[in-house]
């Protein structure tokens, strides 16, 4: 039998390659679908396409006849600065790519659209199930929002599942994210660190248990759900500075920039994990001090 053919839109992303990583090493083969190219996706294949180009988007999914589809492709920087790339890539991207499934001469056997915890905005409640309403607060969770009605209304075409993925990180996300910029700070032994909101709590997981979710989903039989992606405990940003300062061997000094202030930044979200814990499973997941330590000794930069 020939290994199931997954192809990942955004592959290039911190996501994207760690999720290669986990697939490949489960014996599926990756098809990692980029806007450029990266030449860095282990053994697998590379599809250079926009997802925004509907017409070079049709032509590689019928091309490449994948068996599975991860969607991760987006603008997921809430602070980007260009507010209508947040709708072309997050919503009208995921728009094309329905149309080119939909398209293929056969149905494939899963489709995960990945989403955000950050649909939730402020809802008042810890922890949050899926049952909560959204109540988005900046246009990149609008835009996830708007994305996952159009996703719900391709239930009865198409196998899908919507994540909501809560915080994560690990080795090879971008500096602008809050861990990898604390992390960077300690690797350089820098004395001081300038942050925006300090009074916050989020629900963090390790990169390695996402994609391992991710991976998980695709094997089950579950589809036409919205699932939450978390652990069910929120870490304040206090506490993750004194696992930094116990792993580095000192104390940084942190200084509030009000020009890092967000005016509507959501200062608590944790999420309801029972949800992915009946379909999938119970699993143990990376605590938190592992995750800085990991990220913390190998390196930012480090990716699979």
């Amino acid at each position: 039998m020939p290994a199931p053919r997954v192809l990942i839109t955004g592959a290039g992303g911190f996501t994207g390659q760690h999720l290669i990583a986990a697939l490949q090493a489960r014996g599926m083969t990756t098809i990692a679908l980029n806007r450029h190219t990266t030449g860095s996706h282990l053994d697998g294949e590379e599809i250079v396409c926009d997802i925004c180009q509907p017409q070079t988007l049709a032509q590689a999914l019928a091309e490449t006849q994948p068996d599975y589809v991860i969607h991760l492709a987006a603008i997921s920087f809430v602070a980007h600065q260009q507010l209508e790339a947040f709708y072309q890539v997050n919503l009208l991207g995921t728009s094309y790519l329905l149309d080119a499934l939909v398209a293929l001469p056969y149905t494939p056997k899963k489709i995960v659209i990945a989403s955000s915890a950050n649909v939730y905005g402020n809802p008042g409640m810890d922890p949050i199930d899926e049952d909560c309403c959204p109540s988005p607060i900046n246009h990149y969770a609008i835009s996830k929002l708007a994305m996952e009605h159009l996703v719900m209304s391709w239930f009865k075409r198409l196998p899908l599942i919507i994540t909501r993925p809560f915080n994560y990180t690990g080795p090879g996300q971008d500096p602008r994210f809050l861990i990898p910029k604390l992390v960077a700070h300690y690797q350089r032994r820098s004395p001081v660190i300038e942050l925006g909101n300090t009074d916050i709590r989020r629900d963090f997981l390790d990169i390695r248990d996402v994609v391992a979710l991710y991976a998980d989903l695709l094997a089950s039989p579950v589809h036409s759900e919205i699932i939450n992606l978390c652990s069910g405990v929120a870490v304040s940003l206090d506490e993750i500075l004194a696992m930094l300062n116990a792993i580095a061997g000192y104390t940084i000094e942190v200084q509030v920039n009000p020009e890092f202030v967000r005016d509507n930044e959501i200062r608590t979200l944790c999420g309801n994990p029972q949800k992915w814990q009946q379909l999938l499973g119970k699993r143990p997941l990376y605590s938190m001090r592992e995750t800085l330590q990991w990220m913390y000794q190998t390196g930012l930069s480090a990716a699979p």
